[in-house]
């Protein structure tokens, strides 16, 4: 760095070592580059500065513009302060890598006549030449991370589109690096996942499937590990498990790639940035169908996936169904005037149902009908007895079967738990066999282990 004098009134202020990594993984690994930037504060002693301050706080942070940078906001107000005397970093567009904070640093410091110095030199913003130059940098240092963001991406895309790329997988599933993607081989984590697709082939439900299988006391494998999916903790099964398997189209042999996108709006002036939101099956970027063995077959995944719209009560032009209660049509009828859909009441002191319309009312306008239902109910049950008697036997038959495969599936669930069992009681029985007995605190905490598995 060549040296330059600086006025003596500069010097009286405070100099400023920016210090800033993008990333966590390069502030634990790239040690050097830390090193080299806090070095600057002997630079700025060499050059004649007597108070020098390191700003750190944006260590792990990008520059792009989309995070906060607190650092960098201190900064800014140290400027305003006219305390700054110069700013030294070891690269000028370490500052910032979007031209609104490059260009709004670079005012402030003309402003105060601050001085920017890298490894490459001083830089005063007062002077037109130095701008030009200073802009320069700040532009080209913008496009290139713009480019190598793009490149990134592109290289991305190309391997999702082959199927290539290796994506976090659900339950039921592991990747292995050498034999590559397959069904978990842990028999119980297999029959787990596919008793959620058996029940809801019988329930029709996602409540439902969740309610029985919560009723027979099932557990729900959990990782443990994060996304290693290596250990795994049994849980009793919540709703959540049930729904995100039955609208995982992974489970269905599809590989899926940019089911979500994101959103970015200003927040109190500057970009923010929010992830995770999802989108329809029809709008992801890459769905490759027979990509790998599924637990159903994707003509399955499709009924399923029209089972729960038809389900999802309470939603905008979607079909409804009956959501309980004594009435038998509520949710399926529609007014013949306004086309809303009818609502129910009950009244009196042995409550019967009120069919009812009130979809015109938000607008100040009378209700379209009112009617009770114990007519329309009492004829629309009697002609279901009518249409149905002659299968009845045929139905009886065919609950029966569904029972006895539901005892079936739940008796392997038992034996594949026990076998696991016997399994953890026999290996913590082995460490305890295999123990120093002369250390005591081991042999102590194994053999709380191994009867700890004798009671399971």
């Amino acid at each position: 760095m060549t040296t330059v004098d600086l006025p003596a009134s500069l010097l009286k202020r405070k100099a400023v070592v920016y210090v800033r990594q993008s990333t966590p993984a390069q502030v634990q690994f790239n040690r050097e580059s830390q090193r080299r930037q806090y070095e600057l504060v002997e630079e700025a002693r060499r050059r004649g500065f007597r108070d020098v301050e390191v700003i750190d706080d944006d260590l792990g942070r990008s520059a792009s513009g989309t995070v906060a940078r607190p650092g960098f906001d201190k900064l800014v107000a140290w400027l305003c302060a006219g305390n700054v005397g110069a700013i030294l970093c070891l690269d000028a567009s370490r500052l910032a890598r979007n031209g609104r904070d490059w260009h709004h640093l670079l005012e402030l410091c003309g402003l105060v006549e601050a001085r920017v110095i890298d490894l490459d030199g001083v830089y005063n913003p007062c002077r037109p030449n130095d701008r030009l130059l200073l802009g320069m940098k700040g532009s080209i240092s913008e496009f290139e991370l713009n480019i190598l963001r793009t490149r990134m991406h592109e290289a991305v895309r190309s391997k999702a589109r082959r199927g290539e790329l290796r994506i976090g997988v659900p339950i039921g599933y592991i990747w292995h690096r050498e034999v590559g993607l397959g069904l978990d081989p842990d028999a119980r984590v297999q029959e787990a996942v596919r008793q959620k697709f058996s029940r809801f082939r019988q329930l029709g439900s996602a409540r439902q499937t969740h309610l029985a299988l919560h009723r027979e006391g099932m557990h729900f494998p959990r990782p443990s590990d994060g996304r290693k999916l290596t250990a795994l903790d049994w849980t009793p099964i919540r709703y959540r498990n049930v729904i995100s398997v039955l609208k995982n189209p992974f489970y269905a042999g599809a590989y899926a790639y940019g089911k979500s996108k994101s959103r970015t709006e200003v927040v109190d002036g500057r970009p923010h940035k929010t992830y995770g939101h999802l989108l329809p099956l029809n709008e992801y970027e890459v769905l490759l169908k027979d990509h790998h063995e599924g637990y159903i077959d994707w003509g399955i995944y499709e009924r399923n996936q029209k089972q729960l719209a038809i389900n999802a009560y309470g939603k905008r032009d979607g079909a409804k169904s009956g959501r309980g209660g004594r009435s038998l049509l509520i949710g399926l009828m529609t007014c013949g005037q306004c086309g809303h859909r009818l609502r129910v009441a009950y009244r009196g002191r042995y409550p019967y149902p009120v069919y009812q319309c009130v979809g015109r009312t938000a607008l100040g306008l009378p209700r379209c009908m009112c009617f009770g239902g114990q007519r329309v109910d009492t004829a629309i049950a009697r002609e279901l007895v009518r249409v149905v008697q002659p299968i009845a036997i045929q139905a009886a038959l065919v609950a029966e079967r569904t029972h006895m495969e539901t005892q079936r599936e739940q008796q392997r669930i038992l034996e594949l738990e026990l076998q696991q069992a016997r399994y953890e009681a026999s290996l913590a029985e082995r460490r305890y066999a295999a123990c120093d007995p002369d250390n005591r605190l081991i042999a102590a905490q194994l053999e709380k282990n191994w009867e700890a598995s004798l009671r399971r």
